[in-house]
């Protein structure tokens, strides 16, 4: 399994998804226009980051 799996994506040219990390279950923002992008960890109204259940991983 891939450590980081996308949930959404949006546009062609100007490309907006959001990305889970499985391990630690934070989501990110990544956006992407042209030849420049970016990726951030997505907030909360409080400033706290996102989070979705994260999927057990084996040892190793």
């Amino acid at each position: 399994m891939e450590r980081f799996q996308k949930l959404y994506s949006q546009g062609k040219i100007s490309i907006t998804e959001i990305w889970v990390d499985t391990v630690t279950g934070v989501n990110y923002v990544y956006h992407k226009n042209g030849y420049a992008g970016g990726l951030t960890p997505l907030l909360d109204k409080d400033g706290k980051p996102v989070t979705s259940p994260a999927e057990p991983h084996p040892a190793g």
